[in-house]
């Protein structure tokens, strides 16, 4: 059984697959406590539902692409039958982790996208950075950024993992909180191989919106 806060289609806001229409399937719960979470909604409030229930839910959206978020989606663990699932079905699967779970269930061709908690969130040292050792070249490394002092945290963890290398690492900066044009000056002055994204969705409907 799952417990699940929402399931809606909208488009994808993050990732390097921003601007294409998504699936969402948010499960409830989480584990961490980020200063700047925008979806404090979803830690406790969700219908049981399960896993063929869930599926039933997304088929009627009729897309390719569908990404399981939170919350923390790895603290329930059906969400690994529901993952295979829909490999079966042969949708594109996305998962947004926070990054302090292990993801070496998750299964391969599932597209991870795994947080690595900035000191801004107040959650850098929950990190389990053992997680990078099973991505794959398809996953995909996030640093949410506060300020420069994050900017600067996490450039420093790019060089001692070498992490631009192996997969690609996404800068975003908190909506309303770390101005864009700021950001892409720090990193073309410091010629880093990362993606600059924005949340696209708030962008488009409102910081605040919900199920969209």
């Amino acid at each position: 059984m799952l417990k699940i806060n929402e399931i809606y289609a909208s488009i994808q806001g993050e990732s390097s697959h921003t601007g294409l229409p998504c699936i969402f399937i948010r499960l409830t719960g989480c584990n961490l406590r980020c200063s700047w979470c925008d979806t404090a909604y979803a830690f406790h409030k969700g219908d049981d539902l399960t896993v063929e229930e869930t599926m039933q839910k997304v088929e009627t959206f009729s897309l390719p692409l569908v990404e399981i978020t939170g919350g923390e989606p790895l603290m329930q663990e059906d969400v690994y039958p529901l993952m295979v699932a829909l490999l079966e079905k042969g949708y594109k699967v996305m998962l947004e982790t926070g990054g302090a779970l292990p993801i070496d269930k998750v299964p391969e061709k599932v597209i991870k996208i795994l947080d690595i908690k900035c000191p801004g969130s107040g959650e850098e040292k929950r990190n389990h950075l053992e997680n990078l050792k099973f991505l794959a070249t398809h996953d995909e490394i996030k640093f949410v950024l506060l300020d420069r002092a994050d900017y600067e945290w996490s450039r420093d963890l790019l060089q001692k993992y070498d992490l631009p290398s192996s997969t690609q690492v996404l800068f975003s900066p908190v909506f309303d909180k770390l101005d864009l044009k700021d950001l892409s000056e720090w990193i073309l002055e410091d010629q880093l191989s990362v993606r600059l994204q924005t949340q696209l969705h708030k962008v488009i409907w409102s910081k605040d919106a919900i199920g969209v």
